[in-house]
């Protein structure tokens, strides 16, 4: 049994980066936590401080009743503000990650792509590389990054673009996947918007063409320790 953790920015993105390959290590019996850093949706008032508490709750019971489909054991929140990493120390957010490393010991991490469009992207794939120096009695054996849309294929950079070199077959997952999706409801967006359940779908499709499979997530190793 591997133990698997998924260091996500936002509640969505642990289902839309690598929900299908999460379902894929619970079903062969991998013990699968994730981290979810930021709080989510309060962006999208002008005013941070008059969300109301209930909002971020109702999002949060939309993570665990996705979570209890796709298999993730655990999931913890460390409520940093959506959009605005940028405006936290990076040392806050790598002292959180630390913590549950420290704690769960995990074999494999899964999270950001660097060059994504998104800023709290950014900021989770650095203090991930951070969090993940190779010292002491270091855990983690292999680190990679996902795709997130409506954020990985919006940077036309090309500089830091996602260039995947792991691809996981995950035809039996996807339907669970997009089920899970589902459940946010307040995260889905109506096709042809990329962050839809059509979307979901395509992605999977466009990947597994390159491979000669039918549904495919697309990773990129950062490191792997034999």
């Amino acid at each position: 049994m591997s133990r698997i953790l998924v260091v996500a920015a936002h509640p969505d993105d642990e289902i839309l980066g690598v929900g299908g390959t999460v379902a894929k290590h619970t079903d062969k019996g991998d013990y699968v936590e994730c981290l979810i850093l930021g709080e989510g949706q309060t962006s999208r008032w002008d005013n941070r401080e008059n969300v109301d508490r209930t909002v971020i709750d109702e999002l949060h019971k939309d993570t665990w009743e996705s979570a209890k489909i796709i298999g993730y054991k655990k999931v913890q929140f460390a409520d940093f503000p959506d959009n605005r990493f940028d405006s936290v120390d990076l040392l806050d957010i790598v002292k959180v990650i630390e913590k549950i490393i420290f704690e769960f010991q995990p074999d494999v991490i899964y999270t950001h792509h660097s060059g994504d469009l998104n800023i709290d992207h950014q900021r989770t794939f650095q203090a991930v590389m951070t969090g993940t120096r190779t010292v002491n009695s270091y855990p983690v054996k292999e680190l990679y990054t996902f795709e997130t849309l409506s954020s990985t294929e919006w940077n036309f950079e090309k500089k830091d673009n996602f260039r995947p070199n792991v691809y996981i077959d995950i035809e039996s997952y996807l339907m669970k996947k997009i089920e899970a999706m589902s459940k946010y409801k307040s995260e889905l967006c109506e096709y042809p918007h990329p962050r839809s359940l059509e979307g979901i779908k395509l992605l999977a499709e466009y990947r597994g063409m390159t491979v000669g499979k039918n549904y495919v997530e697309a990773f990129e190793l950062i490191r792997k320790i034999l």
